[in-house]
């Protein structure tokens, strides 16, 4: 899959994360640490701009080789960056993945999250022809649940002691994304 791939909603853009992302990402990170630290296991007070360079070195990486799929989340028109999504976990035997998704505390509250989700789904179906997409988010995480029932993610339950962020685990809620939802047939 080409790393020059690109899905839009000419709202937001999803494309691949580059090396030129590296000071927008780390700006991004350093204004949301506080709205992020609860959430990701990758975000903390010391965090350097280095670790952005290196995760994107990864991402590119696993791109490539088709294990994990990271996008910068890019306002459509100006190219801002917005946050991250990403399809992470893939299943190749049973065809499913999960996604995840960050944006920066000052963008928050213009829907881009749900934007993001449904692109990012939108791809797993119709490029990876996955046949299911989850969302996990922490159970105490509400601003995320909230994006997942605004765009209609089917709420399937509680998982106990399903995520942890350091020593500490979390019961998480799942949501899931199905072909059906976007008016895709699943792949047999």
């Amino acid at each position: 899959m080409s790393a020059t791939t690109l899905m839009t909603d000419n709202v937001i853009t999803l494309r691949p994360l580059r090396a030129d992302d590296i000071t927008s990402m780390y700006e991004a990170v350093c204004e949301s640490i506080a709205d992020l630290k609860p959430w990701m296991s990758w975000a903390h007070d010391n965090y350097q701009q280095k670790e952005t360079r290196d995760w994107i070195t990864l991402a590119q990486a696993r791109w490539n080789d088709g294990s994990y799929f990271g996008f910068a989340i890019t306002d459509a028109q100006t190219q801002t960056f917005l946050g991250g999504c990403s399809l992470s976990q893939i299943h190749p035997l049973y065809q499913f993945c999960n996604l995840g998704y960050w944006i920066r505390s000052t963008q928050r509250g213009h829907g881009y999250a749900g934007r993001a989700t449904l692109l990012g789904a939108r791809f797993a179906f119709e490029r990876l022809k996955l046949i299911r997409v989850e969302i996990v988010i922490a159970a105490d995480n509400t601003a995320s649940q909230k994006v997942a029932d605004k765009i209609g993610a089917h709420r399937e339950g509680i998982l106990h002691n399903r995520l942890m962020k350091g020593a500490t685990v979390y019961d998480a809620v799942m949501y899931s994304l199905l072909p059906s939802d976007f008016g895709l047939a699943a792949r047999l």
